[in-house]
């Protein structure tokens, strides 16, 4: 039928420009299409059921267990079904819940703990846990820390998972939200925590990037080698993120979005923003490997604009450890995620309302509500 397969991502196809833009995107026997003209839709699922006698399920609502909700505002993506199945097959859907996935300060060792008997459940369950990530970029950390003892996990590996299951059942419903009429520039914030693992000394990699103010990428992952010191443990992890912004402006280009301006890359370390900068190699830089210099060609090529920022603005820096209740509730915020299934604040407050007289209290508090609301 015309369709170009993307090289940036192979389970995606695209066809047209503009108003006939056609965009398939293909897990296995579950598809996805896109397009701003419903007839060219309609007339792909008739090629389709033609072909191969395909269920059309209608308006996206669930995909691949996460749910798709769509309207005037914009569209929210959550797997609230899939935490509940987690949390009642793990037994903790009655369980009290915690305000944080992690305890702060805590670091996970291997040598920690007495060995499980049942590491088979240990690994179904960071398993799963792995896929919720996917909308709920919060854990994500914890979960990368996990991942690491699944060979042979001990009871404090598992007591760690338990908390992430009292965690999110918190707010099962939480999701990411992706506001309608955004501007699109990617917008990237990348960080790292140097030497945070005990028995390897290598260094954890955080970034996130938002197109517009949605986001669209994170990831949290241990170094493949040790850093001799913070910057370069920051420059490795400016490496790691510019790969990913190429990617996705392949990806984007290939679903029609123009990008303007050059990414705008924040970073909370002087010295690695000097590194990428400085073309000249130096006592310092000499012993970096050459592909972590990819930074200094991005930068030159005009494909992304390097900023320093304070740490306290530094949005990835929940991407590489755990933190207070306080630090990480502002870290929750910045990343746009909403509860579409928490209860609605309006018949609260209204009922309030109407438990009072038109009395001057009622009033103060009617004027009080609409403004919040």
């Amino acid at each position: 039928m015309g369709f170009n397969q993307s090289k940036a991502d192979p389970s995606l196809f695209t066809k047209g420009y503009g108003s006939e833009f056609l965009a398939l995107l293909i897990y296995v026997d579950d598809i996805l299409v896109a397009s701003p003209n419903l007839s060219l839709i309609q007339e792909l699922k008739t090629h389709l059921d033609n072909a191969f006698k395909i269920k059309d399920l209608g308006t996206l609502g669930f995909f691949l267990g996460i749910e798709a909700h769509l309207d005037s505002s914009g569209l929210n993506l959550c797997q609230r079904k899939y935490t509940l199945d987690i949390l009642s097959d793990s037994g903790f859907l009655d369980c009290k819940p915690v305000s944080t996935p992690m305890v702060p300060g805590h670091h996970l060792d291997k040598d920690n703990g007495t060995p499980l008997s049942d590491a088979g459940s240990y690994k179904r369950l960071v398993g799963r846990l792995l896929y919720l990530t996917a909308t709920r970029p919060e854990i994500t950390y914890v979960v990368q820390q996990l991942s690491q003892f699944v060979d042979a996990p001990t009871n404090e590996h598992f007591t760690a998972a338990h908390r992430i299951l009292r965690y999110i059942n918190k707010a099962p419903g939480q999701g990411i939200f992706y506001p309608k009429g955004d501007h699109l520039q990617l917008k990237v914030f990348s960080d790292s925590d140097w030497a945070t693992c005990s028995t390897t000394r290598k260094s954890i990699t955080g970034f996130c990037v938002f197109l517009g103010s949605a986001l669209i990428s994170w990831r949290s992952k241990k170094q493949a080698t040790v850093s001799r010191s913070s910057s370069e443990a920051e420059y490795r992890a400016l490496a790691a993120t510019v790969c990913e912004v190429q990617w996705l402006t392949y990806l984007l280009k290939d679903l029609q979005v123009d990008l303007s301006r050059p990414a705008a890359v924040f970073c909370d370390n002087k010295s690695a923003v000097a590194i990428a900068e400085n073309h000249v190699f130096h006592e310092r830089t000499k012993h970096i490997e050459i592909d972590c210099h990819i930074v200094r060609e991005k930068v030159t090529q005009g494909l992304i604009k390097l900023l320093s920022i304070p740490s306290s603005s530094q949005v990835a820096d929940g991407f590489t450890k755990a933190l207070p209740t306080s630090m990480f509730n502002l870290f929750v915020s910045k990343l746009g995620v909403q509860d579409l299934h928490a209860p609605a604040y309006r018949g609260v407050l209204e009922d309030n309302v109407n438990k009072e007289e038109k009395g001057e209290k009622g009033n103060k508090l009617n004027s009080l509500y609409v403004n919040q609301l």
